[in-house]
């Protein structure tokens, strides 16, 4: 598989990323000799205003859109220079959630995480069912694996996003304003049940946030502004 060559490094190594949109009087640059490292584990916080680079930065380090200058290296892949299909190769080993489920409305929740191991060909249909049921009970949701995304809760919806995000035991979870839609309870539940199915399987995540009632599970929070880290805090509190 492309990016074997891991071998326990940072999951998230980046030195002096640039990047740009638009050419000539219309090029903007949107991130600024980004250097950022995420350890094995860790839960890492994006925040910062609308515009700073948050979403850009992730979606290069979850190999979304190819690189431009500097350097990204993630589950020990590089991805500047790194050609389609090393990134399609990557982007199999990392769980997306979104702020939008973007679940299917025609499968079940156990059908909809059972698609993410579609490409895993050693799974029988009935193994990729009975791990997506598994990860379904893992996220509180046994009782719900039969039901259409439009029979649940917004929070539910939500936490069968993260089961699928997770049920391919990726090395590393990234995740978009996965609470922006949710209400306090709902989005405290999901952060935390994210936070602890990770924290058992040693994924780290890096979750780009505006929602200030989630902080208290970050490891570390990364202050972003005008495509800069401005600052990179540890939190003692809520370590391990």
């Amino acid at each position: 598989m492309d990016g074997s060559t891991y071998r326990g490094e940072a999951p998230v190594e980046i030195r002096d990323l640039t990047y740009t949109y638009g050419e000539g009087d219309l090029k903007r640059t949107v991130l600024r000799d980004v250097e950022l490292s995420v350890r094995p584990g860790e839960i890492v916080l994006l925040t910062g205003p609308s515009g700073s680079g948050k979403t850009t930065l992730l979606t290069l380090i979850g190999a979304l859109r190819s690189m431009q200058d500097g350097s990204c290296r993630v589950l020990g892949q590089e991805l500047r220079g790194a050609k389609e299909t090393a990134r399609v190769a990557l982007r199999r080993r990392i769980g997306f959630i979104f702020q939008n489920h973007n679940l299917l409305g025609f499968l079940t929740a156990r059908q909809n995480v059972a698609m993410s191991l579609e490409l895993d060909g050693s799974l029988s249909d009935q193994d990729r069912l009975d791990r997506a049921g598994a990860m379904l009970k893992a996220v509180g949701l046994a009782d719900h694996a039969d039901k259409p995304p439009a029979n649940l809760s917004g929070g539910q919806r939500q936490r069968v996003a993260v089961a699928r995000a997770l049920v391919g035991e990726p090395g590393l979870v990234l995740a978009d304003e996965p609470t922006a839609a949710l209400d306090k309870v709902s989005g405290q539940e999901v952060v935390h049940l994210l936070r602890d199915l990770a924290k058992s399987r040693g994924a780290p995540i890096l979750l780009v946030t505006h929602d200030p009632r989630i902080l208290d599970i970050a490891d570390r929070i990364v202050a972003m502004e005008d495509g800069r880290i401005v600052s990179s805090d540890a939190k003692t509190s809520a370590a391990g």
